[in-house]
């Protein structure tokens, strides 16, 4: 049976550019996702000592929305980083299913992802790559997961020169022309980035080749049409203006979707609970 430190290798679950991510159980039983890195950046120095500084950080962030760190490794031969193991459908996956959102369950979405960043803030990060694919829908509501890519905001970069992390579609434009250092507005631009596209059933900055993503960012061209009320398309419109400065903060997003926000919590209705349960279901099967 394999094993990562004291983590028990069940299954793959995936493999992305930084490593491979497994399903697995701690000596205690418990079930976490523990993410191996490729070989040949564990033989880079400098990819060590990014990763040696991401994972200490991550550690520090704490809160509902988050997957917690449980340990790393990031002095192992192949490093190591072990979080919670959250078991639902990611908002890409949910979103097909569940249509564009309405303006209640936006703003419930809107204000956990909202509390996740500023727990994520407080530890000195910048997540710098949110987006529907790295928030998984749970039983106990969405968690903000991979941290692989976030830093501390007061840190001096590791990144190399020219080197753009992020994603088409919800990466800031600031850190596109290198104008500023990456800042919890970059966060704040991606979560309106995310909202939009949960709102309107596409993303606001079109689809098509990345090149073209990228310069309609850069160009400010957000289509927000579809959003639930005007409301919602001006603030939102907020969140994505060019001008880093110009965007709310994350606890005035977090105030302003609290305010909109159902008293109950939408993703324990149907369908997003049916779907929660059948992914239950199969890491249940997996693990049996």
């Amino acid at each position: 049976m394999e094993r990562v430190a004291g983590y028990r290798i069940v299954a793959l679950l995936g493999e992305g550019g930084m490593g491979r991510v497994h399903l697995a159980r701690t000596a205690s039983g418990r079930l976490a996702a523990v993410k191996t890195v490729h070989e040949h950046l564990a033989a880079d120095p400098l990819f060590r000592e990014r990763f040696r500084r991401e994972t200490l950080a991550a550690r520090a962030v704490a809160g509902p929305f988050t997957a917690a760190v449980l340990d790393a490794g990031p002095d192992a031969v192949r490093p190591w980083l072990a979080t919670e193991f959250c078991a639902g459908p990611t908002l890409t996956e949910a979103a097909g299913a569940l249509g564009p959102l309405g303006g209640g369950p936006l703003a419930g979405l809107g204000a956990a992802l909202a509390e996740a960043l500023a727990g994520i803030h407080r530890a000195g990060l910048v997540h710098r790559d949110l987006k529907p694919s790295n928030v998984v829908l749970t039983r106990g509501g969405p968690k903000v997961l991979d941290f692989g890519i976030a830093r501390r905001a007061a840190d001096e970069t590791l990144t190399g020169t020219g080197e753009v992390i992020g994603s088409p579609g919800y990466i800031a434009p600031e850190l596109l022309t290198a104008d500023d250092e990456p800042s919890p507005a970059a966060d704040v631009f991606a979560l309106a980035a995310l909202l939009a596209r949960m709102a309107t059933g596409r993303a606001p900055f079109g689809s098509g080749p990345a090149h073209q993503v990228l310069y309609r960012t850069l160009r400010g061209e957000a289509d927000l049409d579809g959003a639930p009320t005007g409301e919602w398309r001006t603030f939102l419109a907020s969140c994505l203006t060019g001008d880093p400065a110009e965007r709310p903060t994350v606890a005035e997003v977090l105030d302003w979707c609290a305010e909109r926000s159902p008293d109950d919590a939408w993703w324990e209705r149907g369908p997003v609970s049916g779907l929660v349960r059948d992914h239950e279901n199969r890491v249940a099967a997996l693990v049996a």
